[in-house]
């Protein structure tokens, strides 16, 4: 206990000396190419310096990521206090930035991202996740907080991040290798390699290739235990035997990529880029509190397939004195992934104990009429593709006016597939034609985005700058397929004998006939003239559900909507040391359909963005400190209610208020010496009531309604203090340079949900306080480093969640790896 107290108090002290209550906006380290100071971003669609751009930004370059390893999402995420995450594997992390989280958002035909994910000039948020990009040859990450609806649109409601690969230089060849080898305490061995060249073509053109290979360790053990199932008694008894497995949570990562630039003259350049990633996982990376310290029961197997591909083009060029940039690009994402569902089987069994338990309820018969196994598990694929352009013109960044102008257009679809599986059960009660299969969800989900966007900066005074923006857009939003169980019409709709799994308000009897009708619809209690079903729209599926009978034909199900959001900004810079600016900004996030038919869709939510900031660089350019504090209003936003039978619905839900402070300061004491440290305090709370079923006047007292959560209840997901500092310490020894590293990073305890009693469930994300070190030696061209990463084995939790909607009494917690200690070596040439 001694030992954290005194991490936590280290912590404290470094933040309190010079951002006492304050947040973040890290500006770190000086640009690579001396120590002037300068860290150019692009934030603004335009070159500028970090100290001269009016928002909350913060900066990674190439050196600090390479000097704190930075491989990847959640590497980086630590360094940015206002960045939070929801998790369950690698690859299933959704982003919240700021304290914009209501949770519950991960489901597939749910909400939009509230936080854009950039690479490079191209989007490539997607809603199955976010794409964890590795991180290695990238020039920086911006972490943009705030509503940046003007200049990014859609899904950047809370804020943006971007990840801007180094491009090909002309002016000469270079090379890099690094390797490292790592062993996790109370885990396996893992490891890296990497690499990149540049390697010009001619005067005018240079390719840049970068390539790597990551092996991460497991620590969470699957451990033998036992499940029983009604009816009791005779009921039964299940083990896990055949998957007990230590350290079983390992991963694989590998991929590379490739840019050309190719300069056609002094004002016009080209760069087509290509990225390929695949990332392999199996086991679960969540330890279950009721089994043990790192350990879990699992009874099926766990194991995901992320692999990406992304092609990009960028045209630059001048036209006059105007720059004019193009930005296209193509995302296609393929995601496999088998899971254990056998805590969902424990929870529903319980629930229906009056019926003889879920095998009971759900018929969970074979073909012989024995009851069976009524444990699950899913095979889940998502195919997602994205098409991206963007056509933008800006004035000459000198002049008094100047100007950023757009044209923004989107697609992205997702193939949702989820096969919840039975093994041996009865082929009456499983899907159509999919024996074995107890429920299916097979759709097509394709979401447009249209929009033309524009800001304009005046200088009022030499000191004073008036900034506005406006972005007008338009989305359009569907949905069709199949969701639900089977349904056999030749042999009627009685539930004897068994006929699917004893509903009619999904799946096949509710799909549509050659009549245009529903085969059954229960709430008249009638059924259709004509039994012969209209082919699946979305090949694969039994037939059709989800969508809307026009003129003979099934379309999707759609919602469309335009809109404005805005920007206004002021500017004061007295001197070239100190910046003040304040910002009225808002950001949105499109709705969407409800994958049960009969539950009208989702409209838009909105963030309304109030901001007081200042950027200061003091003591000849030694100290750097930069703070803003603001208060944003969210209206009406997304939230996935529980509705009939444990069925996710998405309504507009109450109001938020979230106010927070955030900075960072940057300090050279001395030479050699630099200490960087940023921090956040989030204060996010509900305005109104949320209650347990949707009710728009926040009351919660029709019959059956109760509220889930009071008015005044805290946002859940982010901690109300995030921060960390980093201590560097450089000095030369004999041909070389040692250097001395430490990192600490606190954050504070949070909410797992925003509902009072699942929240309670789940117990709290508890805070914590992870601390590295390391040791290296850089001499001529070549680099050595020890490390020791969370060196006190500290359990940080990252989540905590169910694996359903009954499933509260049995939390999953995502921890941070363990004590981890590795070597690096590194050579350029």
């Amino acid at each position: 206990m001694s030992v954290r107290f005194s991490c936590r108090a280290l912590l404290l002290a470094s933040l309190s000396s010079s951002v006492l209550a304050s947040t973040p906006l890290l500006a770190q380290e000086a640009a690579d190419t001396g120590n002037d100071d300068e860290i150019v971003v692009t934030a603004q669609k335009r070159e500028e310096n970090l100290q001269d751009v009016p928002i909350s930004i913060q900066a990674l370059g190439t050196r600090k990521l390479d000097q704190l390893n930075v491989a990847n999402f959640q590497d980086f995420s630590k360094l940015l206090p206002s960045v939070s995450f929801q998790s369950s594997q690698p690859g299933v992390t959704t982003v919240y930035m700021r304290g914009v989280a209501s949770g519950g958002d991960g489901n597939h035909s749910g909400s939009l991202p509230s936080v854009g994910v950039y690479l490079d000039e191209q989007p490539v948020t997607t809603i199955g996740g976010t794409l964890d990009v590795h991180v290695y040859d990238i020039a920086r990450i911006e972490s943009l907080a705030g509503p940046q609806g003007t200049l990014y649109g859609a899904s950047s409601q809370a804020g943006t991040i971007r990840i801007i690969t180094n491009k090909p230089d002309t002016s000469g060849f270079e090379g890099r290798v690094d390797g490292e080898l790592n062993t996790v305490k109370s885990g396996g061995m893992g490891g890296r390699l990497e690499g990149m060249i540049n390697a010009p073509i001619s005067e005018m053109a240079a390719v840049r290739i970068v390539g790597w290979y990551q092996k991460d360790a497991g620590y969470i053990d699957n451990v033998p235990g036992t499940r029983s199932f009604l009816p009791d008694p005779g009921g039964i008894t299940v083990d896990n035997d055949d998957f007990v497995k230590k350290n079983f949570n390992d991963a694989e990562i590998y991929g590379g990529r490739a840019a050309l630039k190719v300069d056609l003259d002094d004002n016009w350049t080209v760069t087509p880029t290509v990225l390929y990633q695949k990332q392999k996982s199996n086991g679960t990376f969540a330890q279950d509190p009721r089994v043990g310290d790192l350990q879990t029961q699992r009874f099926y197997p766990d194991k995901r397939t992320d692999k990406f591909i992304q092609a990009a083009l960028t045209i630059e060029g001048k036209i006059g004195n105007f720059d004019l940039t193009y930005a296209g690009a193509y995302l296609d994402r393929k995601a496999y992934q088998i899971n254990d569902y056998t805590d969902y089987s424990e929870a529903y069994d319980a629930l229906y104990a009056d019926y003889g338990g879920l095998a009971g309820y759900f018929y969970i018969q074979d073909n012989a009429g024995n009851t069976i196994d009524p444990r699950q598990f899913i095979i889940g694929t998502d195919h997602f593709r994205k098409l991206s352009q963007e056509l933008r013109i800006s004035s000459p960044q000198d002049e008094r006016f100047r100007v950023v102008a757009g044209l923004f257009y989107q697609r992205q679809s997702n193939r949702i597939f989820q096969d919840y599986k039975i093994p041996g059960l009865a082929d009456d009660l499983s899907v159509n034609g999919r024996p074995g299969t107890l429920w299916l969800t097979l759709q097509k989900r394709v979401d447009r985005d249209y929009a033309a966007f524009g800001e304009a900066s005046f200088d009022i005074t030499p000191t004073v700058t008036l900034t506005g923006g406006g972005r007008y857009y338009k989305f359009d939003n569907s949905l069709i397929g199949f969701f639900g169980f089977g349904r056999n019409p030749g042999n009627g709709f009685e539930d004897s004998p068994p006929n699917a799994a004893g509903s009619n308000r999904t799946g096949v009897a509710q799909c549509y006939t050659t009549a245009g009708e529903r085969l059954y619809d229960r709430d008249t209690d009638t059924y259709s003239s004509s039994r012969e079903l209209l082919p699946a729209v979305v090949p694969g599926g039994p037939c059709t559900n989800l969508a809307d009978y026009v003129d003979g034909k099934l379309v999707p199900k759609r919602t469309k909507d335009t809109g404005f959001t805005h920007r206004l900004n002021l500017t004061w810079k007295p001197n070239d040391d100190l910046m003040v600016y304040g910002t009225w900004s808002r950001g949105f996030r499109p709705g969407g359909i409800n994958r049960r038919s009969t539950i009208a869709p989702y409209a838009a939510d909105f963030l309304t963005n109030y901001e007081i900031g200042f950027k200061s660089t003091l003591a000849d350019g030694l100290v750097r400190f930069n703070a803003a504090i603001y208060q944003q209003e969210w209206k009406r936003f997304q939230f996935s209610f529980l509705g009939e039978n444990s069925f996710t619905e998405i309504h507009n839900g109450p109001n938020a208020r979230i106010r927070g402070v955030e900075a960072d300061v940057n300090i050279r004491p001395t030479q050699g010496l630099t200490i960087t440290a940023a921090a956040s305090y989030t204060d996010a709370k509900t305005k109104n009531n949320l209650c347990d079923i949707d009710d728009p006047t926040y009351q919660c007292t029709d019959a059956g309604n109760s509220i889930a959560a009071p008015a005044g209840t805290r946002l859940p997901v982010t901690p109300k203090f995030n921060g960390n500092a980093t201590v560097r310490y450089a000095f030369p020894v004999g041909p070389g340079e040692l250097h001395l590293q430490s990192v600490i990073a606190h954050r504070s305890s949070a909410t797992p949900d925003i509902r009072v009693a699942t929240a309670n469930a789940l117990g709290r994300i508890k805070g914590s306080t992870t601390v590295d070190f390391a040791v290296g030696f850089d001499w001529s061209m070549y680099s050595f480093e020890l490390f020791l990463q969370n060196a006190f084995d500290e359990r940080a939790e990252l989540a905590r969640y169910s694996n359903c909607g009954q499933c509260d009494g049995r939390p999953q917690v995502l921890v941070s790896t363990p004590q981890t200690f590795g070597a690096r070596l590194g050579a350029k040439f």
